[in-house]
């Protein structure tokens, strides 16, 4: 079985490297030419995951057409900014049969203006008009330990059983293992929100503020996000699973989570144009903040924590001022 591969950032390079032993052969779509090059001639990607060596089978291409073809599974792998566009271009192109994975964390975020965001799953089946058979993968993964071969444990979500089975018998190895899950929903929206709650533990660690701190966050950020997920369809078990606590906690707390280090900036008197300047890397919680405060409107739903992340990102509020504001609102029930 051929596999397709879209995006060549740190994730996308990674599931190459994990998956290259379950597939005859792995196509990995880089969107940078020259650094598709690159890769093809050194066998890495200096920019997003330097020193992992991409396997024999993996084969980088920039011509979308050819990633695709004879592919049985697509799995995408670009930020949610740039995923519709692509969904555009390569859908007209698509097997009915192909099996579609979206492994985005995010919401579309053309979608906030008119308070309408909507889940990477929703936009592909909006541009495929409901033809497509989709999954989603998420969960609690770092792109470098997957990389390397540390193991990890992931939930592929479909409203089709038979295509969460066959991505999970597809992609499961010595080192990665999938739970399948009906609840697309849930994973989807864990998995994003996640990413802005991430933020506000970067912020807790940039000010100093001790471990105390941090598990209220984490514990209360958690609240926040089964309330919004549930809210929008999603069912709670799903929640305190892997790809909601489970991720959750992995992005909170990891060294090499990218929300959380725009959160530690952020603390120490940077701003946000400064923090995305000096790196490549896209961190999702930046413009999701956006797109959960729109949600939280629309549903009726309390997010206090993301919304004052929404005033620390893109208001001007100073990090200290929020974390006093969350502590002094109206008492209430747990």
């Amino acid at each position: 079985m051929t596999l397709a591969i879209l995006g060549g950032g740190s994730w996308g390079t990674a599931l190459a490297v994990v998956l290259a032993p379950r597939f005859a052969s792995i196509r990995l779509w880089v969107f940078e030419e020259d650094l598709a090059a690159r890769m093809t001639a050194s066998r890495e990607n200096d920019i997003y995951l330097p020193a992992t060596r991409l396997p024999d089978n993996v084969h980088v291409v920039a011509d979308l057409s050819a990633v695709m073809d004879g592919a049985r599974i697509l799995l995408c792998v670009v930020p949610s900014k740039h995923a519709r566009g692509l969904y555009e271009r390569i859908v007209p192109q698509l097997d009915p049969s192909v099996i579609f994975v979206s492994a985005t964390k995010g919401f579309e975020n053309g979608g906030v203006e008119n308070g309408t965001p909507l889940r990477m799953s929703q936009v592909l089946s909006e541009v495929a008009q409901h033809q497509t058979r989709i999954a989603v993968l998420s969960g609690p993964t770092f792109a470098r330990e997957v990389a390397q071969g540390e193991p990890a444990a992931l939930v592929i979500a479909s409203s089709d059983a038979e295509v969460a089975s066959t991505v999970q018998a597809a992609f499961s190895g010595p080192t990665f293992r999938l739970y399948t899950n009906s609840d697309v929903i849930g994973v989807e929206v864990g998995g994003a929100l996640k990413n802005v709650i991430a933020i506000a533990a970067g912020v807790v660690q940039g000010l100093g503020l001790g471990n105390n701190t941090q598990a209220a966050l984490i514990t209360r950020g958690l609240a926040e996000i089964t309330r919004l997920a549930v809210a929008m369809g999603a069912q709670p078990m799903t929640l305190a699973g892997l790809a909601g606590l489970g991720d959750l906690v992995l992005t909170c707390s990891g060294e090499l989570s990218r929300n959380r280090r725009v959160g530690i900036e952020l603390a120490r008197g940077k701003t946000l144009a400064e923090i995305t300047a000096s790196t490549p890397m896209i961190a999702e919680g930046v413009e999701t903040c956006r797109a959960a405060v729109a949600l939280g409107a629309r549903y009726g739903v309390d997010l206090p924590i993301i919304e004052r992340m929404a005033a620390v990102l893109h208001h001007g509020e100073s990090p200290r001022q929020a974390v006093r504001d969350l502590m002094e609102r109206s008492l209430k029930g747990e």
